[in-house]
């Protein structure tokens, strides 16, 4: 469902993404996991076009970004790491606003927006300006926006930054249940080791390139770690960190 190829990019002398290769299959949630500069937003400003393509080729839904923009950017939903929300506007309004821009049909956009603010526990706040809302209901209240037109990738870039630790929890659950029921593709950025559940696949990238790539119990045996820290820690040469909550072969154990 979403295909990387090759993909290098550089801001004059410097490089920030090196050849970078990688697929997400569909209904996947795939974590990119990096250390902060690795190369994670650059990635995202490419996959969404905020940045041209110098060189490689990325495909969304069989659509290449640098050759057919148009339908690949249709068939996705991005959340980016600066929130976008208009804190003026109320928060159907927000929403009706985006699912304007992307020509839904008056009807069926009211029926979405009714739907997502119940799924979100939102619908009696309907009409409060996006300010008054806390931290954790703007980023769920930007994930639904980013699912009005039903995309078949998502892509989330370090969506709980600066939000508590149950606030994150739910929002990675959330966001784990929608690729396990309604089959949604997710990209999801993160330097937070915790945010990685078992099943998952992971992209570990680090200065650039991409480390290693697959289904985290499968990259666990294969760098014989025995925690999704310990894998972390050897593919990035970072220093032993003190132990954390992650994935661990444990959990793969009968």
């Amino acid at each position: 469902m979403l295909s990387v190829r090759e993909v290098s990019h550089t801001y004059g002398r410097r490089t920030a993404l090196e050849a970078a290769t990688f697929d997400v299959p569909a209904g996947a949630f795939a974590v990119l996991l990096g250390p902060n500069g690795a190369g994670k937003s650059t990635l995202y400003a490419l996959l969404t076009r905020l940045l041209p393509l110098q060189t490689g080729r990325i495909e969304v839904a069989g659509h290449g970004i640098g050759d057919a923009p148009l339908a690949a950017l249709a068939r996705m939903g991005v959340v980016f790491q600066s929130p976008t929300l208009d804190l003026d506007l109320g928060v159907q309004q927000n929403l009706a606003y985006f699912a304007r821009l992307r020509g839904l049909p008056a009807r069926t956009a009211r029926a979405r927006i009714d739907s997502e603010l119940e799924r979100l526990g939102l619908a009696e706040r309907r009409t409060e300006k996006v300010r008054q809302l806390n931290g954790g209901h703007r980023r769920r209240l930007e994930i639904a926006r980013a699912l009005l037109h039903e995309p078949d990738v998502l892509l989330l870039d370090e969506p709980t930054v600066g939000l508590d630790i149950p606030t994150r929890r739910r929002i990675v659950d959330d966001v784990h249940a929608l690729a396990a029921d309604k089959g949604v593709t997710v990209l999801w950025a993160t330097h937070l080791i915790d945010e990685v559940r078992a099943g998952d696949r992971v992209i570990v990238l680090h200065e650039g390139r991409v480390r290693a790539s697959g289904e985290i119990m499968a990259l666990l045996d294969e760098h014989d770690a025995d925690d999704i820290s310990a894998l972390f820690d050897d593919l990035t040469g970072r220093e032993r960190q003190p132990p954390m909550r992650g994935v661990s072969r444990r959990e793969a154990a009968p």
